[in-house]
C-alpha cells in the first residue's frame, strides 16, 4: 500500500493542487475507503489468488462483460507497474547526479523489472518478507523526514493561495495510484488463514497507515519548498526536499528509500497481475483471452507481464503513465465495485457504501480524465484504446472458444 507514486508524482500533482497537496491526498484516502470497503467484502467472501478477477466474474457471471473488465485490469497493473518502474530509475538518476545516460536508464529500466520478477518465482511468502523489510525502511525514513521537516519548516512563509476544487479533484485523481495497492492484497487472500478477519483488518489498517505517512510528508514538502521549486523537481521532489533538511546524506537517505519502494511496488505489482494465472489455471473463466494464451502457466504470465512492463516503461514518460495508472484503476474499481452490487448479499455489504464508492471513483476518474485530454492527450487515447481493445480481444477470443466447442 506504501504507493512509489509519493515519490514520483508529487510535482505533477502540485501543478493542480498548488500547496494544496495534503487536502488532495486527504480526498484519495476517502476515496479509497469506499472501494477498500468493497474489496474487503468480497476478499472475504470470495477468496482466491485471482483477486478482483475473480470478484468480476462472481459478480457479472464468465463472459465477455467479466472478461474484458479483467483484460483491461490486467492492463492497468503492468501501467502501474511500468510507473513504478519509471519512479525508481528517476531517483537513481537523481543518486548519480542526473548524469546518466539514455541507454543506461533504459538497462536500469529493465533491469529491475527482471530483479522483481525473479523475486516473484520464489513465491507468494518469500515476496511478502521481501516487501515487509522494504517498506519498513521507507516508511521509518520518510516518518522521520516529515519530523525534521516540520522542525525546520517556516510557517510564517507559507502561502497557501486560493483553493482550486477542480485542481484539488484533479490531484486527488493523480495520487490515486499511492492508494492502489489495497487491490493487490486481496490476491493474497487465499493464502490467509481467516480472510474473513485477516483482510480486511489488513487493508483498512494499511489505509490509515499510508494516509498519515502521505499527509505528513505532502504537509512537510509544502512547508520546506515553494511551489515553483516542487513543480520544477517533479520526479524527485523528495529528494530534493530532504536536501534542505539534512543536506547530501538527506537526498542520499530518500533517494535509497525511493528505490525501496518503487522496486517494492514494481514487485507488488508484477505479482498481482501474474496471480491472476492462478485463477486462470484452475477455472478457466476468469478471461478467455488470458487464459487461452498470456496466463497458462505462472512462468509464461510472470514472463509476458515483465516484457509489457518493460515496453510500457520504456514507451511512456513518468507523468505519462502516472496519469494512465490512475485512470485506469479509477475505472477499475468503479467497475467492479458496480459488480459487487449484484451479490452484495451474499458479501453482506451494505449498497449505499458500494454507491458511494462507484460515485467518487467516477467523480475523480471524470476530473482526472477531462484534464489528460487537454494536458496529455496521447495518453488519454492510449487509456481508451487499452480499453477498447480490452473487450474487443476478449469478444474474439470468447466466440473462438464457443466455435470450437461446437464444432
Amino acid at each position: 500500500m506504501m504507493g512509489a507514486g509519493l515519490y514520483s508524482l508529487l510535482g505533477l500533482a502540485s501543478f493542480h493542487a498548488g500547496n494544496y497537496l495534503p487536502v488532495a491526498f486527504l480526498l484519495g484516502a476517502i476515496a479509497a475507503s469506499f472501494s477498500i470497503y468493497s474489496y474487503a467484502k468480497l476478499g472475504a467472501a470470495f477468496p482466491s489468488s485471482g483477486g478482483a478477477a475473480t470478484f468480476t466474474v462472481m459478480s457479472f457471471g464468465p463472459g465477455i462483460l467479466s472478461g474484458g473488465i479483467n483484460l483491461f485490469q490486467y492492463i492497468a497493473y503492468l501501467i502501474a507497474a511500468a510507473l513504478y518502474a519509471a519512479g525508481f530509475v528517476e531517483y537513481t538518476n537523481t543518486l548519480f547526479g542526473g548524469d546518466l545516460s539514455p541507454l543506461v536508464l533504459k538497462l536500469i529500466t529493465a533491469g529491475i523489472i527482471l530483479a522483481c520478477t525473479f523475486v516473484n518465482l520464489l513465491g507468494a511468502s518469500r515476496v511478502g518478507r521481501a516487501e515487509m523489510i522494504a517498506i519498513s525502511l521507507v516508511v521509518i525514513s520518510l516518518l522521520v523526514f516529515s519530523a525534521m521537516g516540520f522542525e525546520q519548516a517556516n510557517f510564517s512563509k507559507l502561502n497557501i493561495g486560493s483553493p482550486s476544487i477542480e485542481g484539488i479533484a484533479v490531484a486527488a485523481g493523480i495520487l490515486y495510484i499511492n492508494f492502489q495497492g489495497f487491490g493487490v492484497v486481496t490476491n493474497s487472500s487465499s493464502a490467509m488463514k481467516s480472510p474473513q478477519r485477516e483482510l480486511p483488518l489488513a487493508m483498512f489498517s494499511a489505509l490509515i497507515l499510508v494516509t498519515i505517512a502521505y499527509l505528513a510528508v505532502s504537509s512537510a514538502v509544502v512547508l520546506l519548498m515553494p511551489l515553483n521549486a516542487i513543480q520544477m523537481d517533479n520526479g524527485h521532489v523528495l529528494a530534493d526536499a530532504a536536501q534542505r533538511v539534512a543536506g547530501k546524506l538527506g537526498h542520499i537517505v530518500i533517494s535509497i528509500s525511493a528505490l525501496l519502494a518503487c522496486a517494492a511496488a514494481v514487485n507488488a505489482t508484477i505479482f498481482a497481475a501474474s496471480n491472476i494465472a492462478a485463477d486462470v489455471a484452475k477455472k478457466k473463466m476468469i478471461s478467455d483471452a488470458l487464459g487461452a494464451s498470456v496466463l497458462k502457466t505462472n512462468i509464461r504470465a510472470l514472463t509476458i507481464s515483465s516484457i509489457g512492463v518493460i515496453v510500457l516503461a520504456l514507451i511512456f514518460p513518468l507523468a505519462e503513465v502516472g496519469q494512465m495508472a490512475s485512470l485506469a484503476f479509477l475505472l477499475v474499481y468503479a467497475a467492479i465495485t458496480y459488480g459487487h452490487l449484484r451479490v452484495h448479499q451474499k458479501t453482506g455489504a451494505k449498497p449505499s457504501m458500494l454507491w458511494f464508492a462507484i460515485a467518487i471513483n467516477v467523480a475523480l476518474f471524470g476530473a482526472l480524465f477531462l484534464n489528460t485530454i487537454k494536458t496529455a492527450p496521447s495518453s488519454a487515447i492510449a487509456l481508451v484504446l487499452a480499453l477498447i481493445s480490452s473487450f474487443g480481444i476478449e469478444a474474439i477470443a470468447h466466440f473462438r472458444q464457443k466455435y470450437k466447442k461446437t464444432a
